[in-house]
C-alpha cells in the first residue's frame, strides 16, 4: 500500500467492558485511557478512529438469548450460520448482556479525550452475527456485515494502523488481523490494551497476532 498516512484505532472503549460496573468489564480496562489519551495527543497519527460494540438487545452474542441449559456466560458457545450460505459457519462465545444499542453501558468511557478523536464507528448491530472486528463479521463466502472502517481509512490515506483498547484477545485481535487482510501496516500497542485472559489467552493471542504480521510496540517505542 503506498498511502502514508497513519491511523490510531481505538476498539471498544466502552462502560461494559470497563470496571468498576461494566457487565462484561476487562480487569484494568480503564487503567489504559491515560495512555490512549497520549497517543491522541501525538502528531505521528493523522486520523483518530474509536469504535464501539452497538448490540441490538436481541444479538446472538448475549447467553440470554440461547435456550438453557447451554447459556451460561463465559463458559457456552454458540454456533452462528452466515445468513447468505449455510455451509458457512464459525462457534462464538456467549457473553453477558454488553453494549445494547443506547444504553449507558455502550457510551464511551468519559476519561476518553473524544475531541481528539476524528470519527466514531459503530458495530455489532446485526443480530444475527458475532463482529469482534471493527472492519467485518468473519464470514467470507460471501463477505457479511462490513463497517465503514475500510473505506474511511482508504478515502483518507492511510497506509499504517496501531490497535489499542478492548479487549486484547478479542476485538483488538480480530481488528488487527483483518487490518493485515485490508492491507495496512499494522501494529499493537502492548500497553494500551487489555485482554479479557491476562494468561494464556494473551500469550496466546499475541503469538497467532504476530504469525499474521503484527508487530507489538509499547507507547514509548511511537514516542520516540
Amino acid at each position: 500500500m503506498t498511502d502514508s498516512k497513519v491511523a490510531l484505532l481505538i476498539v471498544d472503549l466502552q462502560e461494559d467492558f470497563c470496571p468498576p460496573n461494566g457487565s462484561l468489564a476487562v480487569s484494568g480496562g480503564r487503567e489504559i485511557v491515560p495512555i490512549i489519551n497520549g497517543l491522541l495527543a501525538s502528531p505521528i497519527f493523522h486520523v483518530k478512529v474509536a469504535t464501539k460494540d452497538w448490540h441490538p438487545a436481541d444479538h446472538i452474542s448475549f447467553a440470554t438469548n440461547h435456550p438453557e441449559p447451554n447459556n451460561r456466560p463465559f463458559e457456552s458457545f454458540a454456533k452462528i450460520v452466515n445468513p447468505h450460505n449455510p455451509s458457512e459457519s464459525y462457534e462464538t462465545r456467549l457473553w453477558p448482556v454488553h453494549c445494547v444499542q443506547d444504553s449507558s453501558g455502550a457510551n464511551l468511557i468519559p476519561e476518553l479525550d473524544i475531541a481528539r478523536v476524528d470519527k466514531v464507528i459503530e458495530k455489532g448491530q446485526d443480530k444475527r452475527v458475532e463482529m469482534y472486528s471493527a472492519f467485518c463479521s468473519p464470514f467470507e463466502n460471501p463477505p457479511f456485515a462490513r463497517s465503514e472502517l475500510p473505506g474511511y481509512l482508504k478515502d483518507n490515506a492511510v497506509g499504517k494502523v496501531y490497535v489499542v483498547g478492548l479487549a486484547m484477545d478479542y476485538c483488538v485481535k480480530a481488528t488487527a488481523e483483518d487490518a493485515v487482510k485490508e492491507g495496512f501496516t499494522t501494529f499493537v500497542v502492548e500497553d494500551a490494551t487489555k485482554a479479557v485472559d491476562p494468561g494464556e489467552g494473551w500469550t496466546r493471542s499475541k503469538a497467532e497476532m504476530e504469525s499474521k504480521g503484527i508487530r507489538f510496540v509499547s507507547a514509548e517505542d511511537i514516542k520516540g
